[in-house]
């Protein structure tokens, strides 16, 4: 760590000097503000310490000059005349901290550690974020079907407004991965993108979560809790399942949308939010607005513009691309060598209706990359497509196809974790409530 010390006494420079080069960082001096920013120009420091009173340009104008130049290293301040007024004088001007003369070496150490732990979360924040927007960027999705690119060029127009918007497809066609493409490639990426899994929760407990309450609004509420969409202030909430809202959930979401603020349980007075909503359904909603099920004013509301996502059997092409690309994917996971895919093998995954789409295939996928001993997946590596393991679905039934997967891709998951049912859920890349759902209906 280098440090640009700044103060117009030789003495406190050097006795700085002689402490900082102890406890192992790198100085580097100047007797004054003028100085220590020529010194900016032309090189980089992780702190400056600098005082405020100086001959010349104070500290005050020093913070400035500091902020105008945009450089980012955290400056604190020291003085032997402080007072609480030039503490958050120098705050409000972005200093990091404020301390006074004479000081203790201990105090002076603490305070650039405390500032090096900072440093390290925001970098360590903004490294995520990056890779996070380089991982959902429109672009990095993987097809070759006409179809598709059409959904991807949608994503990319909408991505910069606010506009609501309803991605519609079934279970597995990769519904969050669009929803956090649109909120990555757009001007909210640097904002919170908060996930919010509309069937997950009963309708109390689920009001307290997207909206907040205040303490005693109920038996529970110990304190006051802020809701999703607060905390989704500046970003966006994705809204999964939304068909499965309760109707009195329904009307407050529309508020919501309609005046742009939440009114948390218990309380009186409404908070205004700035969070874009996008929302996804397996349902199809005008269906459940036919049957009383869903509001249609909430409905036109949600659905500006709507991003259908077509299911993986009709992306016959996208089959063999998108299984080679697991299979490097789980090669890179796993440290193995990659696999070829058999003619049959791929015959197989490109006939087989895929009622769990694109998870289907990359859970089928992943697993046969953990078993296959040899360098080539076959049709026997594909127990779950119809191999020796299990017996194949028959008929045509989509939702009898899709049961029998699950119960499989339960049973297995389930079995792999010692019927531990938090890492099966973890495995299954589901929610541990909905695995228990899932355990109970299919009697498992």
């Amino acid at each position: 760590m280098r440090i640009l010390i700044i103060d117009d006494e030789e003495s406190m420079r050097h006795m700085l000097s002689v402490i900082l080069k102890k406890e192992g960082y790198e100085t580097v001096s100047a007797p004054d503000a003028a100085a220590g920013l020529t010194l900016l120009e032309k090189d980089e420091f992780d702190f400056i310490l600098s005082d405020i009173r100086m001959p010349g340009m104070d500290g005050t104008g020093l913070l400035r000059a500091v902020a105008e130049k945009g450089i980012s290293s955290p400056v604190i301040m020291m003085s032997a005349y402080g007072s609480m007024d030039s503490a958050i004088e120098c705050m409000k001007l972005g200093a990091y901290d404020y301390i006074s003369k004479p000081f203790k070496t201990d105090e002076i150490i603490l305070t650039l550690r405390k500032a090096e732990e900072r440093e390290r979360l925001r970098k360590e924040n903004r490294r995520l974020k990056e890779e996070a927007a380089r991982e959902y960027d429109v672009s990095g999705i993987k097809t070759r079907d006409p179809a598709m690119a059409g959904v991807l060029g949608l994503a990319r127009k909408v991505a910069d407004y606010s506009t609501s918007v309803l991605i519609t497809g079934e279970s597995g066609t990769g519904k969050e991965l669009i929803a956090r493409a649109i909120h990555y490639g757009g001007n909210r990426s640097g904002g919170p993108f908060v996930v919010v899994n509309c069937g997950a929760l009963p309708g109390p407990l689920l009001e307290s979560e997207l909206f907040g309450h205040v303490k005693g609004a109920f038996t529970d509420a110990h304190r006051s809790k802020t809701g999703l969409f607060q905390e989704a202030e500046g970003g966006t909430i994705f809204l999964d399942e939304v068909g499965e809202l309760p109707m009195e959930l329904q009307v407050k979401l529309l508020r919501v949308l309609q005046e742009g603020e939440v009114r948390r349980v218990g309380d009186n007075r409404p908070v205004k939010v700035d969070a874009r909503v996008v929302a996804a359904t397996l349902k199809d909603l005008k269906q459940e607005i036919a049957r009383g099920a869903f509001r249609d004013d909430l409905f036109y509301r949600l659905n500006v513009i709507e991003v259908r996502l077509p299911p993986l059997r009709e992306r016959q092409g996208d089959i063999p691309f998108l299984a080679e690309w697991f299979v490097e994917k789980y090669s890179r996971k796993f440290l193995k060598p990659p696999k070829a895919i058999s003619p049959g093998a791929m015959e197989a995954l490109r006939n087989y209706p895929w009622p769990g789409n694109i998870r289907e295939l990359e859970n089928v996928i992943e697993r046969a990359m953990i078993l296959e001993e040899t360098g080539t997946i076959r049709e026997s590596s594909l127990p779950l497509l119809g191999g020796p393991e299990s017996p194949r679905c028959t008929g045509l039934s989509i939702k009898k196809a899709q049961e029998s997967m699950e119960k499989e891709l339960i049973s297995k998951a389930l079995e792999q974790t010692g019927n531990n049912r938090t890492r099966a859920a973890i495995l299954l890349d589901i929610s541990h409530r909905a695995l228990l759902y899932k355990i109970k209906s299919y009697g498992l």
